[in-house]
């Protein structure tokens, strides 16, 4: 049974390859009380000196791989609740607090971001192909009803621990989905806006095609196991 308190204040952990430029931005949009975990995956802009700046803890994660620097971020936190959040600025963190009120209640065990797109240039039609298409395999297998694969999430850490992830690219939160929805989970979206990337930022995964066919072929991988 879960003991509620919908005053927790979790850790946030944004896993970073090269996010300077937008880190900024992102940082100074987290809401009150929350602790950025800036999970570096071998930045050579200077990232980690702009996150501590800006009064985030800086975990080094020298494995290569989205799954890697989450993860790496996951176990560098403390709090009793743990966010997941891009690095690259098309998420507001000052949002987090609608995916944290319902674990914090014990209402849900996941929740997931469904991202809703600000402007035409914000969600490339690429990468809300690949997406809409895992969605739908996933829904196949699980029998979940989620529309999105969204990075950001919550969750309580303990849980997350326990699911025993192991994918350290791409595929890395849509395994956070199969393990939890196997253990069933009670998931749960929330909607919340998705912008362009900020200028100059190097995301990694749905920044381009490649990014895309890279994340969807890590992800079908995921689903294939």
């Amino acid at each position: 049974m879960f003991i509620t308190n919908v005053n927790l204040v979790p850790d946030v952990v944004f896993p970073c390859l090269d996010e300077a430029i937008a880190l900024p931005g992102v940082l100074s949009r987290l809401p009150a009380g929350y602790r950025a975990v800036v999970a570096d995956n071998g930045s050579t802009d200077g990232s980690a000196d702009v996150a501590r700046e800006f009064g985030a803890v800086v975990v080094p994660v020298p494995q290569r791989g989205f799954g890697a620097a989450a993860h790496g971020g996951l176990l560098a936190c403390t709090e009793e609740i743990v966010c997941f959040c891009d690095a690259d600025g098309s998420m507001d963190p000052a949002e987090l607090p609608l995916l944290v009120a319902p674990v914090a209640a014990g209402d849900a065990d996941l929740v997931l971001g469904r991202r809703r797109p600000v402007s035409r240039t914000a969600w490339p039609l690429h990468a809300r192909l690949g997406n809409a298409a895992l969605a739908r395999r996933l829904s196949i297998r699980t029998g979940t009803r989620l529309r999105d694969l969204g990075p950001m999430r919550a969750a309580r850490r303990v849980d997350l621990l326990a699911l025993g992830l192991t994918d350290r690219r791409f595929g890395y939160p849509l395994e956070m989905v199969t393990a939890a929805a196997a253990r069933g989970w009670r998931l749960r979206e929330v909607d919340v806006s998705y912008g362009p990337r900020a200028a100059g930022s190097h995301s990694k995964v749905t920044g381009t095609v490649l990014g895309t066919v890279r994340t969807v072929r890590d992800m079908a991988a995921v689903l294939a196991r």
